[in-house]
C-alpha cells in the first residue's frame, strides 16, 4: 500500500462516473428498485432539480421491508435522506473518505460550481484503494 497516500491526494471527481441517476419524488419503492437495478447503481438523486430532494440508497430499502411497509405505496420521498453530504470536486479521496466516517455516510454528493456532478460512494473508495494496492503488488 506504499501509494495509497498518493492515492489519497488525489481529486474525488477521478472517481466520479459522468452518469447521475437521478428518479422521480413521487416514485413508488418498486420503480425505485427498477431503476436501480437497470442503471447498476446502489443510490438514487431524488428529483430534477440542482440542489436535489434526496438521495435514497439500497439500505433504505431495508427498513422498509423490515417495517412491512408495502414498497407500491410508499413513494420515495417518503423514504429519501434529505439531510445531504456534499463535497467539492477537487477534494481529495482522503477528505472524502474522512467525512464520509465523520458523517457515518456510505454516499457523498460531489458538486463543482455549486452544480451536482455526480456521487461517490464507500465502495469507489474501496474499490480506488484496493485496486491501487493491486497495482503495488504487480510492479
Amino acid at each position: 500500500m506504499a501509494n495509497a497516500s498518493l492515492f489519497g491526494s488525489m481529486p474525488v471527481s477521478v472517481l466520479t462516473g459522468e452518469q447521475i441517476v437521478r428518479v422521480r419524488a413521487e416514485a413508488t419503492l418498486y420503480e425505485v428498485a427498477d431503476v436501480m437495478a437497470e442503471a447498476g447503481v446502489g443510490a438514487l438523486v431524488v428529483g430534477d432539480g440542482d440542489p436535489p430532494a434526496g438521495i435514497v440508497t439500497e439500505r433504505d430499502f431495508v427498513g422498509v421491508l423490515a417495517g412491512r411497509t408495502d414498497p407500491g405505496a410508499t413513494r420515495v420521498r417518503d423514504l429519501a435522506q434529505t439531510s445531504l453530504v456534499w463535497c467539492a470536486a477537487d477534494a481529495t479521496v482522503s477528505e472524502v473518505a474522512e467525512l464520509m466516517m465523520t458523517r457515518y455516510v456510505r454516499h457523498v454528493l460531489v458538486e463543482d460550481h455549486g452544480k451536482l456532478v455526480g456521487i461517490v460512494s464507500a465502495r469507489d473508495l474501496l474499490g480506488a484503494y484496493a485496486s491501487e494496492d493491486t497495482d503495488d503488488e504487480e510492479q
